[in-house]
C-alpha cells in the first residue's frame, strides 16, 4: 500500500467521509487546488463504496439462490411481531 492510500474503512465511514467532502466542496471556501484534491478523493471513495455495494449484492444473491440458480425472495422479517403487524394496517408493505 502506498503512503497516499488510506487504510480500508467500513462502508458507513466511507459514506460519512464522502458527505464531509461534499460539504467542503459546496461551501465554496476551498481553493481550486484544494477543491480538485477533495474531488479526486471523493471519486476514489465513491468507486470504493460502489465496489463494496456490488460485492455485497453478489454475496446476497449467492446466499439467496436455490439449487437451480433462481432467487428465493422472501419478505424481510423485521423486529415487529407478525401479530402486531396485522393489527397496524397503516404500515406500508414492500411491493414483493
Amino acid at each position: 500500500m502506498s503512503d497516499t492510500t488510506p487504510p480500508p474503512q467500513d462502508f458507513a465511514a466511507t459514506v460519512e467521509q464522502l458527505e464531509t467532502i461534499v460539504e467542503r466542496l459546496e461551501s465554496g471556501e476551498l481553493s481550486l487546488e484544494d477543491a480538485l484534491t477533495a474531488f479526486e478523493q471523493g471519486v476514489r471513495l465513491t468507486r470504493d463504496a460502489q465496489q463494496r455495494l456490488d460485492s455485497a449484492e453478489l454475496k446476497v444473491r449467492a446466499l439467496s439462490e436455490d439449487s437451480e440458480g433462481r432467487l428465493n425472495v422472501a419478505p424481510f422479517a423485521g423486529p415487529d411481531d407478525p401479530k402486531d403487524a396485522a393489527k397496524d394496517e397503516s404500515k406500508e408493505t414492500p411491493p414483493w
